[in-house]
């Protein structure tokens, strides 16, 4: 303890002798100064040599004109006694009056007498040497003391201008007093390279050689070898790009922006002040206000495309994501070169890996990158020199902004190089997620989005589904639905693309459809994993995927160019058959099935394809949707969506009284498809599908659209599989149901139709057919069976099959007449009945013969039980046995 004490009290002494020998210095300088500016105020030059060491790990400095301030006997002593004459010499005194003098001439705002040139040369040389050591400066020296002893303490104690580098390196950590004199210094240098010391080392070859006639000041010699920065040596571009990533943060240290752009400072953002980029972002968000200045406007933008390229030249971006830049992108950072990266890495990180920032004044930044490179390919540097050449040769004379050379690259798609294309798709991956990023939509649809998205958070692609849902609105401006359609048309010619589907789908493309592409590989996927995700839906596990994968489908369904792969395979026949043909609500789809034998084989089967997908569920077809909505709303409000469950249930209620024609028709008119492809009815392709393969091989493989499969299938009914059977029975019974002269299925029926009075009755008005003309065709025929009249073999096996099981068997011809005898026979036996019901060796084979008082009541009986189950059978099947209710109403008459 007695030690600690001592060794503390020991350095309590040496710190308090070191404070003091400072403090002594700081006297001793503070009178040599005095010395020196009382003798040049009488008009004496000071000889000797004025050292001063105010920063202690910084080498001490030989302050100018032993004053630390432009002389007053030298070039310009009679400009100091024009204009400075009330300004006390010393410590830069002097200089800064001169140097605002020179600031006002430059700015015309000075009338009379000007400063000297010789002067101007004096002034110039005395910044140079105030910038070669930091204890040369003495008002910088004097603010920043404490500073350096505490930031700064470990810099090169040789290296003159090694603690105001590192001064302005931490200058957002500087006390009040540091930070004014170090922005100072920063100025000066931004208007003069020379002033600068490591910038004028490493650059005055290069300015020699390449700038030789261009005036110092005003950061022209700047200006001129960054233009020139192919021929510049690689020391002097990283000290060009270290203080241009240096002065960042402030409009006054770029004297190009600073000239073009004050006017739009004080029109735009004359509350805003200095610092922090506040300026610059202000300008940012006003540039294309009406009456922002072109000037600054140019000058303003080549800034943002040097900014996009480096992360560094971002000082907002550098400061607010400095601890996600290090967690997340650190490898791309430390890959840069210490010279302005034009690779942009370091911004693709922050954009690709976004959700995984954990701040959220990040977030927000880049957030603003990516809405800056949605509009101006400038901004983008991965893509605008990736697609440099193709923009030159395809988009010449296209004004920058607004995203119009973007919007010229993707109408040239097919033109573009491999590396512009591939880039391209990486781009729109990223504008896929929000509006933000999709400019021309945002900018259309404003008025959209304030109607019918208010209070819909931005992100997640949740505004550009909100204006999907509503397109159709009759408030809905046609500039926005133009862009809406075509957004949404891009967005399905790959997975990618959707970006709501992307993401829910992830797990379930990689479980079922993993074979379709290898995006990773840079390959174009087109249509084929969102074909693979719909042929395989019910695989799908996530439900909202699910959502997602039949959310497309409606768009496919509604206009043809949303099915990448239909499309391409249908361009020509829809050249041919339907250009006339308005896109949207099925439109198109409805045209090329109205031609559909006349289609092209490639286009024949994608139709058919989008076909069965359609027969999951009513919602999938806008035409029968929208004609059927009442209906839907009235008889099967109760029914489950999806697996052909809606339109099954709109079938059974066609006889309903208030069933609407228009419905009416769309329901028939699908009907009759039905027929002509077991895969088009749900029910019959999901439950007979191992039936076909089993018993109907050779008719699947032939061509559809005459009904061979469900045919077949009839023929096989006794050895179908229950499930099979019974989708079958309904499917028949809605066909005769329906019935159509001429239908692939039921045609069967056509010759025993027209022979049948009755029957001809049903159908001799089609087009004036009401509610009671449906199913008259079915109870027709069946009347036909159950009075054992004569019905073609083809026939019979539709009605058979179209009627309930238990009405089914009394027909079953392997129920014969023998079994029937031996039966009662059984029957008589076992009640002990003496007399002779049945003669087993009656006149022909299996013939029953009734004898004796029994005959006549056996007869009536066996009429009865026949004509009972008939009817039975026939209400059943005719829906007529349905609950009723009575409603009694009260009141006045």
């Amino acid at each position: 303890m007695e030690l600690r004490w001592r060794v503390g009290i020991l350095l309590a002494i040496v710190l308090l002798s070191q404070h003091a020998l400072q403090t002594s210095a700081v006297e001793e300088l503070k009178e040599v100064l005095q010395d020196a500016i009382e003798a040049q105020q009488v008009g004496e030059e000071v000889t000797e040599n004025v050292k001063a060491k105010i920063i202690e790990v910084a080498p001490e400095g030989v302050l100018t004109s032993g004053t630390g301030d432009v002389a007053t006997t030298g070039a310009c002593a009679g400009d100091v006694e024009n204009f400075c004459a009330s300004v006390k010499p010393g410590e830069a005194r002097l200089a800064d009056c001169l140097s605002k003098q020179q600031d006002d001439e430059a700015k015309g705002n000075t009338e009379g007498k000007t400063l000297t040139d010789d002067c101007k040369k004096e002034l110039a040389d005395f910044r140079i040497e105030l910038g070669e050591s930091i204890n040369k400066n003495l008002p910088l020296a004097t603010a920043c003391k404490a500073d350096a002893a505490k930031l700064c303490s470990d810099q090169d104690p040789t290296d003159p201008v090694a603690v105001l580098a590192c001064l302005r390196d931490l200058k957002d950590e500087l006390s009040a007093k540091c930070t004014e004199e170090i922005f100072k210094t920063q100025v000066e240098a931004a208007k003069d390279y020379r002033t600068d010391a490591d910038l004028h080392s490493a650059c005055e070859p290069d300015a020699k050689q390449l700038c030789a006639n261009v005036n110092p000041g005003q950061g022209r010699i700047q200006d001129c070898l960054r233009d020139k920065a192919v021929s510049v040596s690689w020391e002097c571009q990283e000290e060009l790009f270290r203080q241009e990533v240096e002065n960042a943060d402030d409009l006054r240290l770029s004297q190009r922006l600073f000239k073009k752009c004050m006017g739009d400072k004080k029109k735009f953002c004359s509350d805003i002040k200095f610092g922090g980029a506040r300026v610059k972002d202000c300008l940012e968000e006003h540039r294309e206000d009406p009456g922002f200045s072109a000037e600054c406007k140019e000058e303003f933008e080549i800034m943002m495309e040097a900014r996009a390229a480096d992360f560094r030249l971002d000082s907002t971006l550098r400061e607010v994501c400095a601890e996600d830049i290090e967690s997340v992108c650190g490898y791309e950072r430390d890959s840069l070169d210490t010279v302005e990266g034009f690779d942009a890495r370091v911004i693709q990180c922050l954009q690709d890996y976004r959700d995984e920032l954990a701040t959220p004044a990040c977030k927000a930044e880049v957030h603003k990158l990516s809405e800056r490179a949605s509009q101006d390919v400038r901004f983008d540097e991965p893509l605008a020199d990736a697609c440099y050449e193709d923009r030159n040769k395809l988009c010449d004379g296209v004004q920058p902004g607004s995203a119009r050379v973007i919007r010229c690259l993707q109408d040239a798609r097919e033109e573009l190089t491999y590396e512009c294309r591939a880039t391209l798709f990486d781009a729109e991956v990223r504008m896929a997620e929000d509006i933000d990023f999709k400019y021309p939509m945002k900018r259309s649809c404003t008025s959209e989005i304030k109607q019918f998205c208010p209070g819909i958070e931005h992100g997640s692609a949740r505004i550009i589904r909100c204006l999907q849902d509503h397109a159709d609105e009759e408030s809905f401006s046609s500039e926005c639905k133009e862009e809406v359609t075509r957004d949404q048309v891009r967005s399905n010619r790959d997975y990618r693309l959707n970006y709501r589907l992307s993401n829910a789908c992830e797990a379930d493309i990689d479980n079922l459809c993993a074979a379709e592409c290898t995006p990773f590989l840079g390959q174009a996927c087109g249509g084929r994993v969102l074909r693979c995700l719909t042929e395989k839906q019910d695989s799908i596990k996530s439900k909202a995927c699910a959502d997602e994968v039949f959310y497309f489908e409606k768009m496919e369904v509604s206009d043809f160019r949303n099915d990448v792969l239909l499309a391409e395979a249908c361009r020509a026949d829809v050249d041919k058959y339907c250009r006339h043909v308005e896109p949207g609500e099925g439109r198109v789809h409805q045209c090329l099935r109205d031609s559909f034998e006349k289609l092209t084989d490639g286009c024949r089967k994608e139709e058919l394809k989008l076909n069965i997908i359609q027969s999951r569920d009513v919602r999938l077809r806008p035409k029968l949707n929208k004609a059927c909505s009442e209906e839907i709303a009235v008889y099967c409000k109760d029914v489950e969506t999806g697996k052909g469950r809606m339109f099954k249930c709109l079938q059974e209620s066609l006889a309903q009284p208030d069933f609407g024609q228009a419905c009416r028709a769309q329901v028939e008119e699908r009907g009759q498809r039905m027929q002509e492809d077991y895969r088009l009815d749900y029910g019959v392709a999901q439950a007979c599908e191992p039936d076909v393969t089993t018993y109907c091989a050779a008719e699947k493989g032939q061509a559809h659209g005459n009904a061979e499969v469900l045919k077949c299938l009839v023929r096989t009914y006794s050895k179908l599989a229950d499930g099979c059977q019974r989708e079958m029975s309904r499917a028949v019974r809605m066909a005769l149901w329906e019935y159509k002269k001429g239908a692939a299925l039921t045609g069967w029926c056509d010759a025993d139709v027209d022979a049948i009075p009755t029957c001809q009755t049903a159908v001799a008005n089609p087009k004036n057919r009401g509610i009671w003309s449906i199913g008259a065709v079915g109870r027709c025929l069946s009347r036909q069976l159950a009075e054992s009249k004569p019905l073609t073999l083809e026939c019979r096996s539709l009605v058979l099959v179209a009627a309930p099981r238990d009405t089914q068997q009394m027909f079953d011809s392997s129920m014969s007449a023998a079994a029937i005898a031996a039966r009662i026979q059984e029957l008589q036996a076992a009640a002990g009945i003496k007399a002779q019901l049945v003669n087993p060796a009656g006149r022909g084979a299996g013939i029953i013969t009734l004898t004796g008082w029994v005959a006549l009541a056996a007869l009536v009986s066996l009429v009865m039980v026949v004509v009972g189950a008939v009817v039975f059978g026939y209400r059943r099947w005719a829906g007529l046995d349905k609950p009723l209710t009575i409603v009694t109403k009260q009141g006045d008459v």
